[in-house]
């Protein structure tokens, strides 16, 4: 059945949002090209666009070009402003932007294991709400907000996790209330497997598996294009598996004895203590980060030391990457976060060698190209997706 006009109208309109968001600025006559419309349908759609304060007119072509035809439009990025959230265990970092995404202010505030909830939500609150005002945001259209723990697929909130703050659950309904803005909450190891797929190292899969390595360990499932949750949100909680080489079991309130044992920072540092490197001095880095940092650059030298704790540490994210492939068999495994990002070529080449003798499915192993900025990458691509799908027509 055919389209009906206005349903025409709005696929084409979307259609020329695209492009002027993924190129940029176009001519009439590119948008033509580009899209295969006629020029009055083209004429039309850019006066629509113009007229919902949607684009506007951005410059011209060229210097030997004038008039109508040498025009180049572009969305509107003041139209709406967004804002996105890391949150962790000891603070947040937020992050307002315009609606292409481009970031305009950022800040961030520790928030000590001793602070009440209420004083807690307050802070966190108040940085967003100076951020907006620095950026010039009037309001916030969006917020996207990535935090450990699970997401209820049903209800999209953050679920009562044992060892998380409380605030963290109660920050989303205080955003909602003072900023009456959407508030989107995600898993944080998603949102990074999110940008990774966008902007970073697995931009051409469709299907791959990002291992989180920052703080704590995590897994995201990405099959077939499509982000998996899982039945209660819990899809990539690795850090409770059962794994060799620890001296207890992991229970349902603590991953202690599963692979979080293995693979978390603490374990990386005391890895690498037993190896005898000394953590450098690095300011506003994961101290198990900097380790690995260090180790990857002296590994393809003399460095005996850094070379063996690299080797080691492999043997260990190997276990985690071989139990995701023989499972899911996803072609693919990115090292994500903080640490996966620091090891680089000379962390991911070794866990490659590693899986490729544990396991007969081949299995790429790739660095993060976004490490722990990954997180607020993928908030921030949450939000701008959600203002789109309200304010561009024929979205959905």
């Amino acid at each position: 059945m055919p389209a009906s006009p206005s349903t025409a109208r709005a696929i084409n309109d979307r259609l020329a949002l695209r492009l002027l968001q993924q190129q940029g600025p176009l001519t009439a006559g590119q948008l033509k090209q580009l899209t295969g419309l006629s020029r009055p349908t083209v004429a039309d759609l850019v006066e629509r666009l113009q007229s919902a304060g949607l684009i506007t007119v951005v410059g011209e072509a060229g210097a030997d070009r004038r008039g109508p035809n040498a025009r180049l439009y572009g969305i509107l990025a003041d139209r709406a402003h967004l804002a996105a959230l890391d949150v962790r265990t000891d603070g947040l970092t937020v992050v307002v932007a315009d609606l292409l995404g481009t970031v305009l202010a950022e800040a961030s505030v520790p928030i000590g294991g001793d602070t009440g909830t209420g004083p807690a939500v307050e802070q966190a609150v108040a940085l967003v709400e100076r951020t907006a005002k620095e950026a010039g945001a009037e309001r916030l259209h969006s917020i996207g907000v990535g935090a450990p723990g699970l997401i209820d697929p049903a209800t999209g909130e953050l679920r009562d996790s044992s060892g998380l703050p409380a605030w963290h659950r109660r920050l989303a309904g205080a955003l909602q209330e003072r900023l009456a803005a959407g508030v989107l909450v995600e898993n944080e190891t998603n949102l990074a497997a999110l940008a990774e797929q966008r902007d970073g190292a697995a931009a051409d899969r469709d299907t791959f598996v990002l291992l989180w390595l920052g703080h704590g360990v995590g897994a995201a499932v990405v099959l077939d294009g499509a982000l998996r949750r899982g039945a209660s949100g819990g899809t990539g909680e690795i850090g409770f598996l059962p794994v060799p080489g620890t001296s207890e079991l992991p229970s349902a309130t603590a991953c202690d004895g599963g692979f979080h044992s293995l693979a978390g920072a603490a374990a990386i540092a005391e890895l690498a203590v037993q190896h005898g490197l000394l953590t450098p001095l690095a300011l506003n880095e994961l101290p198990a980060a900097a380790l690995v940092r260090q180790a990857a650059a002296a590994a393809g030298g003399a460095g005996h030391a850094e070379r063996a704790f690299l080797d080691a540490l492999a043997d260990r994210l190997a276990i985690g990457a071989a139990s995701v492939t023989a499972v899911l068999d996803p072609g693919c495994v990115v090292l994500g976060g903080e640490v996966g990002h620091a090891g680089g070529e000379a962390l991911a080449s070794r866990v490659a060698d590693r899986l490729a003798s544990m396991s007969p499915l081949r299995t790429e192993v790739r660095a993060s190209a976004l490490g722990g900025a990954a997180v607020l990458r993928g908030a921030l691509l949450t939000a701008r997706e959600a203002a789109q799908d309200e304010l561009f027509p024929g979205r959905g």
